[in-house]
């Protein structure tokens, strides 16, 4: 079978969460399958992370935007190269595109209420975009792939898609994400010492920052240790205002902010640090949650969506509105070693539940069911 495989953004520098999800799985996919033949469309990009091979042939197509790219040009290149089904791998489509369709819809965000002081160009035009797209090719997809029970619960609630339709492949971790040491002192790129609380915060209003740095005051105000906060990729005056807003000044020199961390460096980022912050509103699935656990670092976690769901039962669990459960968390971490052992192991039992080749296997069978 001739299956096409839209990975519009994996070359780009600095990659995404969907992007990482589609490049592990054309990894695997591309190691482990030898009768199907693929086809991988990529935007051109510097990091050309992927190679053609055997049965698996990388084509860039070059177009200004993501709309134009994914409505035009992908599927004037999937009719060129004969393709018998393509699967989409970021939430959307082409809307006119007669080859048998997959969709890998992460979550549904889009649909759901936004907060207002989101102001970010770029989320907006994705969120219009989805709103667009979304509706127009659900009745034209074979099947729609979501990555947890959570997500594709409120997919068939929501959107009131046959169950049939539907498939749960769970995400993976790259294997590099284990217990390790540093001896290049790697983490030291980004911050001077270890036994750091690491939190990857941003301006999406989901990601709970502002409570998150609330609850990091009151655990200044109360730890005798006082551990620093690492936050990737965090716009500084965004952190000024939430700083402002809530009166908590004595943060500003505690936290420690450098930017985006490349990825090949996060399994050193986890393994110095003392505790994982992963206190989201709602995840569809959290590969950082898996990361963490992997390398043994004690994940605090949010009560919500899928998380409890890829923690497990006996995870770090929070409300993630509560800045004091947050705080109180962070303070037995740190008072308690019995509990913090005892969740380090529980975490790197977890994430051996999970792997990218596992992923790949339940997508080729899907593939395979389609013919």
């Amino acid at each position: 079978m001739k299956i096409g495989i839209e990975a519009q953004r994996i070359f780009r520098k600095n990659k995404h969460g969907m992007d990482y999800v589609v490049l592990q799985e054309i990894k695997e996919l591309q190691q482990m399958d030898s009768e199907n033949e693929y086809f991988v469309f990529v935007k051109p990009g510097e990091d050309r992370c992927v190679e053609s091979s055997g049965n698996l042939h990388v084509i860039e197509l070059k177009c200004p935007s993501y709309p134009l790219w994914e409505q035009w040009a992908l599927p004037r290149a999937a009719k060129k190269y004969n393709v018998e089904l393509l699967h989409c791998t970021s939430n959307t489509a082409p809307i006119w595109c007669n080859i048998p369709l997959v969709l890998t819809l992460h979550d549904i965000i889009f649909l759901e209420p936004r907060d207002k002081q989101n102001h970010s160009l770029y989320q907006n035009l994705g969120w219009f975009y989805r709103r667009w797209d979304v509706p127009r090719i659900l009745h034209k997809c074979c099947r729609i792939i979501t990555v947890s029970n959570f997500e594709m619960e409120n997919i068939i609630s929501k959107l009131h898609i046959s169950r049939e339709r539907m498939a749960m492949i769970y995400n993976g971790y790259n294997d590099w994400f284990r217990p390790t040491d540093d001896k290049d002192c790697i983490y030291k790129k980004y911050i001077p010492e270890p036994g750091y609380f690491f939190f990857l915060g941003n301006t999406d209003p989901k990601k709970n920052t502002e409570r998150t740095l609330i609850a990091y005051s009151q655990y200044l105000q109360k730890s005798e240790k006082k551990r620093k906060l690492l936050m990737a990729d965090l716009d500084k005056d965004y952190l000024n205002g939430i700083i402002e807003r809530n009166n908590i000044e004595n943060i500003r020199e505690n936290i420690v902010m450098p930017g985006y961390i490349v990825n090949k460096d996060l399994p050193y980022i986890y393994n110095y640090a003392f505790g994982f912050l992963y206190t989201s509103l709602r995840e569809s699935f959290g590969i950082p949650l898996l990361e963490a656990m992997a390398c043994g670092v004690p994940v605090i976690t949010s009560n919500t969506s899928s998380m409890p769901e890829i923690g497990g039962p006996d995870a770090i669990l929070i409300n993630p509105e509560s800045s004091s459960e947050i705080c109180d968390m962070m303070l037995r971490l740190e008072t308690d070693p019995a509990f913090y052992q005892q969740k380090r192991e529980i975490g790197l039992e977890r994430a051996k539940l999970f792997s990218w080749r596992k992923t790949a296997e339940n997508l080729l069978s899907l593939y395979q069911s389609i013919k």
